[in-house]
């Protein structure tokens, strides 16, 4: 599903996020990337969502080149990955149910499909008698769940998340990792970045780590 070869981003004068990285993801995988601050788990997700093109190396997601892409390929990759954020990200003037529909609307699938994927979705993450509230009106976990739901409704084949429990406690910590092995068990490959190591041995799934950019180890916690 991805492969990186010999993947490197540079910013500044010669400061490398990431160096020579080399790494395969499976099609259906669910995969933890760890280390320090600064270690390049944020550049990784933003080269795969395309927000950035790397310096050096290849990224292939699904046999694409994502380098070779056109602008017109990009925007078609991009429908066909949800990401999700640790500071949520939603619009604070909308609905949950505009939220999460919006990416529908873009499309421009007819109204009444997009009412039913954004309703499913939404019942899904457990949400939808907040169909109407905005999120101050929510809490973090919900707020959360909100974020989740827009990243599926689009139904991906890959999902990316950048610290999404950062902000939780742990009890809802638990909740979304829950919601994001599901999402997996439905055949999506899932990865997240995370310093959590507690989170990481709950979950027991593969952990890529990275320190100062490049790959420092790969594990399944026992």
């Amino acid at each position: 599903m991805i492969e990186t070869h010999g993947l490197g981003k540079v910013y500044g004068r010669g400061l490398y996020a990431l160096r020579d990285l080399t790494l395969t993801i499976d099609k259906g995988e669910f995969v933890f990337l760890t280390g320090p601050s600064g270690a390049g788990k944020s550049t990784l997700l933003r080269l795969l969502l395309l927000q950035e093109r790397p310096t050096e190396g290849e990224v292939i997601v699904g046999g694409r080149n994502l380098a070779r892409l056109s602008q017109t390929e990009v925007q078609a990759y991009r429908r066909t990955v949800g990401f999700v954020f640790q500071d949520f990200k939603l619009i604070t003037s909308k609905t949950v149910f505009e939220n999460v529909s919006f990416a529908l609307r873009v499309l421009g699938l007819p109204v009444e499909q997009q009412r039913r994927r954004t309703y499913q979705v939404l019942k899904w993450v457990g949400l939808q008698h907040r169909l109407n509230s905005l999120p101050e009106e929510l809490s973090g976990g919900e707020q959360q769940r909100v974020a989740i739901a827009r990243a599926l409704v689009n139904e991906p084949h890959l999902v990316l998340a950048d610290e999404p429990t950062g902000n939780l406690d742990p009890d809802l910590s638990l909740e979304i990792m829950n919601l994001f092995r599901e999402i997996n068990a439905g055949g999506t490959t899932v990865v997240v970045a995370t310093h959590d190591r507690e989170l990481i041995k709950w979950v027991g799934r593969r952990v890529v780590q990275l320190e100062q950019g490049r790959l420092a180890g790969a594990e399944v916690p026992q």
